[in-house]
């Protein structure tokens, strides 16, 4: 039987398993299907982690993390788990090829995908001008125009961080209102370089070899096309959180999540659930940085080092 089994090979996952083992138990499995590393793996820069003082990419950042995470005896199984259950005191962890494993923890650290709005050259641009992370990339565009898609909480405080960097910011949504906290909304339309182009959708994003040059938008009502001239285009159209392995047979979830599937997790990173612990940016309020990610698996790994006794 598994001490502890952990469901994801990010920055959360690996950390947590480097606590783990060096915290002192011993058997400790970590399933992560593909290339350990997470999301950031895909990012082509990053400035922000502390301590790295050349920018690199993510690859680069994460290249060591493996190695060194797996030097106290974290075990690492490349396969997919489909399902977690808990009768009594145990965890029973079903992968894809239908093989379970007993453990007397779990650690979900699966993350969260940004949800993709669907238009023309979102794929194609993605990372190369098109970015769903303003605290990762903003910086790159400072005292430039930028475009944020969207109409949400994070979407508009998202365009009031991007306004202290950018010299405009122009906030694309398909609505005429929007779906954030009445506090939000007015905080926003304070910005005096935030300008609202509602009642749209998105024709397209175009750009060059360098990256993205514009967008384009359609009024819904008149069918007129705006062409908007930014290097840089944000979306928060929402994220899909990878809770899958949570949900039981009944469609329910192991585990207490709120509306947006996100695991609800105190400040242990324990669930309602003893024993069931979540971390990174599948729990509730998660920061969405490496650091933070890596922050909340060592504290869940403590924590379970604590559980176990």
């Amino acid at each position: 039987m598994l001490d502890l089994a952990i469901i994801g090979g990010g920055p959360a996952g690996l950390t947590a398993g480097l606590y783990a083992t060096r915290g002192g138990l011993k058997n400790v499995t970590m399933f992560e299907m593909g290339m350990t590393g997470g999301q950031i793996t895909g990012s082509s820069e990053i400035e922000n982690y502390p301590g790295q003082g050349a920018i690199v990419s993510g690859m680069d950042l994460m290249q060591s993390w493996p190695e060194q995470c797996q030097r106290f005896g974290l075990k690492h199984e490349m396969n997919q788990v489909s399902k977690v259950t808990k009768s009594g005191d145990v965890f029973t962890v079903t992968t894809a090829d239908g093989k379970t494993q007993e453990a007397k923890s779990v650690l979900l650290a699966t993350g969260s995908v940004p949800r993709r709005a669907g238009f023309k050259g979102e794929k194609e641009f993605f990372g190369r001008g098109i970015s769903t992370c303003a605290t990762c990339d903003g910086f790159f565009y400072k005292g430039k125009e930028v475009a944020l898609i969207g109409g949400g909480d994070s979407a508009l405080e998202e365009a009031v961080y991007l306004s202290k960097i950018c010299s405009k910011v122009y906030l694309v949504h398909r609505r005429d209102t929007y779906r954030a906290a009445p506090s939000t909304i007015e905080h926003m339309k304070a910005c005096e370089n935030i300008e609202e182009v509602t009642n749209v959708m998105v024709e397209e994003v175009y750009g060059d070899a360098s990256g993205v040059t514009g967008l384009k938008v359609k009024n819904r009502d008149r069918g007129e096309i705006r062409d908007l001239a930014v290097p840089g285009v944000f979306v928060f159209v929402g994220r899909d959180v990878l809770n899958e392995p949570l949900k039981q047979d009944d469609g329910t979830f192991l585990c207490d999540v709120n509306d947006q599937g996100e695991v609800i997790v105190d400040l242990r990173m324990r669930t309602s659930v003893p024993g069931l612990y979540a971390a990174g940016d599948v729990r509730i309020e998660a920061a969405k940085q490496v650091v933070c990610a890596a922050g909340d698996g060592a504290t869940a790994a403590v924590n379970i080092i604590e559980y176990l006794g």
